[in-house]
């Protein structure tokens, strides 16, 4: 009776022991590349852009194997200084760069980005200019006669930053080491130093420059090994490329410049399609400029947008009735994210607020949210109060407020 009950149990044990045996399927193991970080929401492989809180927006980072659009300023300044921070970051992460340009040589550009801040520097500068930020606030707060109920309320936290830091600080007002320049692996392209194309009769939607810019991008990525093709004993890395105000009539696209209805509407969108078919199959990255506004047409900028993976646009205040608003006087451009894209996943990574703005500080670009203080000053002339209305009803939906007539505030 003992061994009959010994043998049961044993039994049962065996049959339990394979009834909830089971192996949890392991997550198969990242590439380990410098520079990179897998992604919490869908395990993407991430890389900085170099500005932490531009990483911030768009969901903790520039997934690898995607396509990054920067919608220009109208001056081309701010845009061009976030492709200098991009190619940077990749300098300082050993990353591989290609840099294309039909206006400035790639060899300017790599000699214009930004000076790295080491560590213990960068903690300082930037606790520093939160603090300076906060007690000029608190100056003017102090300063400003606002109505009691303000006088409790929490201060609005304007900067983005994640829990755990990812990239690196740079200073503006620096020039990156040549030492730095010349460690880095850098292709070029330039494209009035580029030969015309012996098979120039051949039948394409692509003008020359795409065609001669897609077959360098893809010749490196080959010869490299980025697309895996190569010896797999050395250690693997990331080639950024940056591709300045693509779409521009230096381009040989001047077709979509000026024209309404252009005749060769497809030549930049076809050269999106094949660039992120390369991007996909390949270990790289891409931060595309493209000049909008002076694109004609608005659905070809609709079906570039749709080309892309990540959209940002840059509204600089340069220029504008804004430049003077007292609102905007903090900032220098509002920054919105117009696509986030879709990695894994059924949903994307969607930012917790629309209102963003930039400014440049002293030494570093950064991307706040857009704060609107309270402006119930006696100091305040009545045309600067009609102005501030104004403004105040193109950004309703992130302030919680409502503008209306020719009141300033409206509860």
């Amino acid at each position: 009776m003992n061994m009959a009950t010994k043998a049961g149990v044993n039994v049962n044990a065996g049959t339990r022991a394979n009834a909830t045996s089971f192996q949890k399927k392991s997550r198969s193991k990242l590439v380990s590349i410098s520079g990179t970080r897998p992604s919490v929401q869908n395990g993407q492989l991430l890389v900085s852009t170099g500005v932490t809180s531009l990483d911030y927006v768009i969901g903790g980072g520039l997934a690898v194997g995607t396509l990054l659009l920067i919608e220009e300023d109208k001056y081309d300044s701010y845009s061009r200084m976030l492709l200098k921070y991009f190619l940077a970051e990749g300098v300082v992460c050993g990353h591989s760069l290609f840099i294309a340009s039909s206006r400035d040589h790639p060899g300017d550009i790599l000699q214009e980005l930004p000076a790295p801040l080491l560590d213990e520097i960068s903690n300082s500068e930037v606790e520093k200019e939160l603090a300076n930020a906060g007690d000029s606030s608190t100056e003017t707060q102090d300063s400003m006669k606002i109505a009691w109920r303000y006088q409790n309320l929490p201060k609005v936290q304007t900067t983005l930053a994640s829990s755990s830091r990812f990239g690196h600080y740079y200073d503006v007002s620096k020039s990156m080491s040549t030492d730095m320049c010349e460690a880095a692996t850098c292709h070029s392209f330039f494209l009035p130093n580029e030969l015309p194309l012996e098979s120039a009769a051949e039948s394409s939607n692509m003008n020359m420059g795409y065609i001669k810019l897609l077959r360098s991008i893809q010749g490196v990525i080959h010869k490299e090994g980025f697309d895996g093709a190569g010896p797999q004993n050395k250690p693997r890395s990331i080639l950024r490329i940056g591709v300045h105000s693509l779409g521009s009539a230096l381009w040989g696209d001047d077709d979509i410049c000026c024209k309404e209805n252009p005749e060769h509407a497809h030549s930049l969108t076809t050269f999106l399609y094949s660039l992120r078919a390369l991007l996909r199959t390949s270990l790289s990255v891409c931060m595309v400029t493209v000049p909008s506004h002076l694109i004609q047409n608005k659905a070809i900028m609709g079906r570039i947008t749709k080309l892309c993976d990540t959209v940002v646009s840059l509204e600089s205040f340069s220029g504008s009735e804004r430049e003077t608003n007292p609102l905007y006087k903090d900032y220098h451009g509002l920054l919105h994210v117009k696509q986030i894209p879709h990695l894994n996943s059924l949903m994307c990574e969607v930012p917790d607020t629309k209102d963003l703005a930039f400014k440049l500080k002293r030494k570093q670009f950064t991307i706040e949210r857009l704060h609107l203080p309270p402006d119930l000053s006696d100091t305040v002339s009545r045309l600067s109060k009609q102005d501030l209305a104004e403004s105040a009803k193109l950004l309703g939906l992130g302030c919680g407020t409502t503008a209306t007539g020719k009141k300033h505030l409206d509860f």
